[in-house]
């Protein structure tokens, strides 16, 4: 049938028909943009390492299209109607970050025989196509949100496992944060979170009404009945005493924020803000008093300029990612041209940011900033049009989790925050962060489709009810 063929559906309502759907076109649309554009980034940087441009540049562009043909056409089968913009976006952030990590992989520290991040580029393209295979993957598992819901207990169970495995395991820079299996580690953290926001959602979801409404009269006057309350601060509360344990204050702050989200959005009570804001008051002066890991972190934030050449002092880290931002100025030094930014530690993982933003300057990192705030954007416009409470607040969790979790590890970067440590999403090196956070971003689209076509029937159903001449509805 040709596109734009009129036809009428089995309600008898006309409609039009046509090919690919509109969000789809569009997504393609963006997805080749953002790989054009990530591929021109890395020619720009090897020209400005090598003075050549990279003899692989064909087989990069065609490993770049492919995996977002790829992701793409997993879209068009199985969620067809969701947001367009949610995977472009991620797809650029992640090929921002890895055009940075190989700029730096065959870098040697100046002054040394080191190369400290020799082999990350090769790793991270690795990571990159697991992160696909397992987003694919979870749209193929998760075809309906609900089916998640059904599971939320065993989902707990399995993200306290993961929670607890890294005790068992020694400690890396102060924290136990990895598992280790031959040569390979990874962050269990990174999919605990998920679980838990699918957790949290869930049992909100069920008992809002619970936690909304006073039930419990004491006197002539009725207040909120705490003990449907009382499970669900018992699992956050021995999720933080692990994390503590850990000495992972990033991970920490985030299951914060996400509780305390999660708990305000289904209840709408500002109550449990002025709880939270309490909590948190209390939980950070016990931290910083009795966690060396937080109060190290909390004293290089207060006075990090305490001994600027020795590389053990609490805050050699910043400073030398602040003097290495400095020298970008507004419109960055230019990919490949810098070398100051060597002397960062830890510059493709926890100081990325820093590295973008020397070489990229202020405008490569207000366009990070900027790529953060539109797929933050699209993940709060999927959890208004989601189509039950549990789909809200869980694509609400989600997308709390991507944006407090950017905008920890930016705004430690750059000093409004003390430095957490956590992974900049899409664009940090490291497997476990990037392969979680497709499944994340694969979750919220499944969620987008479910809400989008729930609209369709809802249209659908308003057109069939409507006396006289009935409007168009979308082709399904």
């Amino acid at each position: 049938m040709p596109p734009g063929t009129r036809t009428r559906s089995a309600a008898g309502l006309p409609r039009y028909v046509f090919g690919p759907k509109p969000k789809r076109r569009t997504e393609l649309v963006l997805l080749v943009f953002g790989s054009l554009l990530i591929v021109a980034l890395y020619i720009v940087a090897s020209l400005g390492q090598n003075s050549k441009v990279p003899t692989d540049i064909s087989p990069f562009l065609g490993v770049v299209l492919g995996l977002a043909l790829a992701a793409h056409m997993a879209n068009r089968w199985l969620v067809p109607d969701a947001n367009a913009v949610v995977l472009p976006v991620a797809a650029l952030l992640n090929g921002i970050g890895y055009v940075v990590i190989a700029r730096w992989d065959s870098v040697v520290v100046p002054g040394t025989n080191v190369h400290p991040y020799i082999g990350e580029a090769r790793n991270q393209a690795l990571w990159t196509l697991i992160g696909i295979g397992a987003y694919v993957l979870t749209l193929l598992i998760v075809r309906h949100s609900r089916d998640l819901e059904r599971y939320r207990y065993l989902l707990l169970l399995l993200a306290g496992i993961l929670l607890v495995l890294p005790l068992a395991f020694s400690p890396i820079n102060g924290a136990r944060l990895w598992v280790h299996l031959g040569s390979i580690r990874f962050q269990p953290v990174e999919l605990s979170k998920i679980l838990l926001c699918i957790f949290f959602a869930s049992y909100f979801a069920e008992n809002k009404e619970l936690l909304t409404i006073p039930t419990a009269q004491v006197g002539n006057r009725l207040f909120l009945d705490p003990r449907p309350l009382l499970p669900i601060i018992v699992a956050w509360g021995a999720a933080m005493a692990i994390i503590g344990l850990e000495d992972d204050i990033g991970f920490a702050a985030l299951l914060f924020v996400l509780f305390i989200g999660l708990l305000w959005v289904a209840t709408g009570r500002v109550g449990y803000l002025v709880l939270g804001l309490i909590l948190f008051g209390v939980g950070a002066f016990i931290a910083a008093h009795y966690f060396s890991q937080v109060h190290i972190r909390i004293d290089a934030w207060q006075n990090p300029w305490q001994t600027a050449t020795n590389y053990n002092n609490n805050g050699y880290q910043l400073r030398q990612a602040w003097f290495s931002m400095g020298t970008g100025g507004v419109g960055g030094t230019g990919l490949g041209l810098d070398n100051f930014t060597s002397y960062v530690p830890e510059l493709t993982s926890d100081m990325i940011f820093a590295a973008i933003g020397t070489e990229l300057g202020m405008v490569g990192a207000i366009a990070v900033v900027l790529a953060f705030v539109l797929l933050i954007g699209a993940g709060f416009r999927i959890a208004q049009a989601a189509r039950s409470d549990f789909s809200r607040l869980m694509a609400t969790g989600l997308t709390l989790i991507v944006g407090f979790q950017a905008f920890f590890i930016m705004a430690g970067v750059v000093r409004l925050l003390p430095f957490t440590g956590v992974t900049l999403p899409f664009v940090a090196y490291g497997g476990s962060s990037l392969v979680s956070n497709y499944i994340l971003i694969a979750l919220l689209l499944r969620i987008s489709d479910e809400g989008t076509k729930a609209q369709y029937e809802m249209l659908a159903a308003g057109a069939a009810g409507a006396p006289g001449e009935r409007p168009m509805v979308p082709a399904r």
